[in-house]
């Protein structure tokens, strides 16, 4: 027979665990969906520049796109 406290400290190292694993497998799917997905695209800048009273010009636009990949 198996005592129930070596029942309870299976149990809580198999949640330690999960919840560890979880978490690095979320941070990595995450990672990858951001570097897909990014969170703001060139017709998001155009927008930005615009409601700030600028106009957008593409040599701008470009410019502030490879800063932002940059700082990845």
């Amino acid at each position: 027979m198996v005592s129930t406290g070596i029942v309870v400290l299976i149990a809580v190292i198999a949640a330690i665990l999960g919840a560890v694993g979880g978490f690095f497998l979320a941070r990595n799917w995450m990672k990858d969906y951001l570097k897909k997905n990014p969170p703001i695209n060139e017709d998001m800048l155009r927008q930005m520049m615009m409601s700030m009273g600028q106009k957008p010009s593409e040599k701008k636009i470009r410019q502030m796109m490879q800063q932002m990949k940059n700082q990845e």
